[in-house]
């Protein structure tokens, strides 16, 4: 089966989350995905728990570098930055999310590499971009949360602010590489020429606040944290039940007289409670007037009840019911990758689907250096040579 990006080889340098996930993303499409790691421990990622039995990598790190194949090379080994080089010549895409200069100091950053490699699309991602007053600073996903305005926003209104339960600077900034290197791909058609993808956590984790920005400069008023409750709309949040609780989304009018009538609270049928402007104004004490009848019963009641009348509601699950999910087994979201050391390996599928056809996940994570034979075979390095390189004294074929 054609896969959308058969044909494209990518080259991944990066630790932990932005960088492998948006190699990752690349993979799922039918990307050739090459990870290149220092032979000294490789991703980082590799050594955060838990770990499966037998296996040297984090369960995590399996996950997220699916699909792809590993490279071990010393890149500040002359000898392992011309394997790299060579194999720069034959790629279509670079992603890396080291701090901006390191891969120039190294002697492989995109002015070295484009000169040998035209074509090359070359997607860096730091924690504040590779220009500005701010290019040195280091960025973590932690970082660029609080910087970024997104914890302000997070968490209950009487509380601390909480950071979003995943990284989603990283996870963000992995996204937008991926859409900006195939944009660059499409662009490249046209030109003939590869491009300098500039990536900011910072600036991802900004993007995200597109609704918030036309509050603020609309009004000037300063988002602040709302719990699960909505900027515009009410009800659109959570509410105690009798065991726990369940989100309901009840905002159009005939959500609305369908909510009203299912829990009969006739009071909400007065004119101050008509709109979703008027009751978004007074959502505290709205909410305060459901959770008189959402109390009555339990969550699962809830949830029958509010489905069966087609209003928009939710439990929230824990992690424990989502990953056992026979519907999500359905959509293909939860999958076992191959892996030669554990058989097999329960993961999460890809959101993606073309067509009629899902992603094709093929396998777990590679362990370190796994396919550095394989991959320098197939740019020239015969066997003598690749043993040479692993002793420091290689050159190529």
């Amino acid at each position: 089966m054609m896969r959308p990006l058969d044909g494209v080889r990518v080259l991944e340098l990066g630790n932990y989350m932005a960088g492998p996930f948006c190699g990752m993303l690349l993979g799922d499409l039918g990307a050739d995905v090459i990870k290149v790691e220092n032979p000294r421990g490789g991703d980082y990622a590799r050594a955060l728990g838990p770990f499966p039995p037998g296996v040297p990598d984090g369960a995590g790190f399996v996950r997220m570098n699916r699909n792809k194949r590993s490279v071990a090379l010393d890149l500040k080994r002359p000898e392992a930055r011309d394997a790299f080089v060579a194999l720069a010549r034959r790629a279509d895409i670079i992603v890396e999310n080291f701090r901006p200069g390191t891969m120039d100091d190294l002697g492989v950053g995109f002015a070295i590499l484009s000169h040998q490699n035209p074509r090359l699309v070359y997607v860096a991602i730091s924690g504040f971009g590779a220009t500005g007053r701010h290019r040195d600073r280091p960025g973590l996903d932690l970082i660029v949360q609080a910087e970024s305005g997104l914890m302000s926003i997070t968490g209950e209104p009487d509380r601390e602010p909480v950071k979003v339960g995943v990284p989603i600077g990283d996870l963000a900034s992995g996204m937008y590489g991926a859409l900006g290197a195939l944009a660059a791909l499409r662009q490249r058609e046209r030109t003939g020429r590869g491009t300098f993808i500039d990536l900011a956590l910072l600036d991802a984790a900004v993007s995200l606040a597109v609704w918030e920005s036309g509050v603020f400069f609309t009004t000037r008023d300063v988002p602040e944290r709302l719990g699960s409750a909505h900027r515009v709309d009410a009800p659109y949040q959570a509410f105690r039940t009798a065991d726990g609780s369940i989100v309901v989304g009840a905002t159009s009018p005939r959500t609305w007289q369908s909510f009203v009538e299912l829990t009969g609270l006739d009071e909400l049928r007065r004119e101050e409670w008509s709109t979703p402007a008027k009751r978004r104004k007074r959502a505290g004490e709205l909410a305060a007037i459901i959770e008189r009848a959402t109390r009555k019963r339990s969550t699962e009641e809830w949830y029958v009840l509010l489905s069966h009348a087609g209003i928009p509601c939710g439990r929230i699950r824990g992690y424990d019911e989502v990953f056992t999910d026979e519907a999500l087994i359905d959509r293909g979201m939860l999958v076992d990758l191959p892996d030669p050391d554990l058989g097999s390996v329960r993961s999460l599928g890809s959101p993606l689907r073309l067509g009629d056809e899902p992603a094709v996940l093929r396998r777990a994570a590679p362990r370190l250096g796994e396919h550095t034979r394989e991959v320098l075979r197939e740019i020239g390095y015969d066997d003598s040579a690749i043993d040479a390189l692993s002793a420091g004294e290689a050159s190529p074929a």
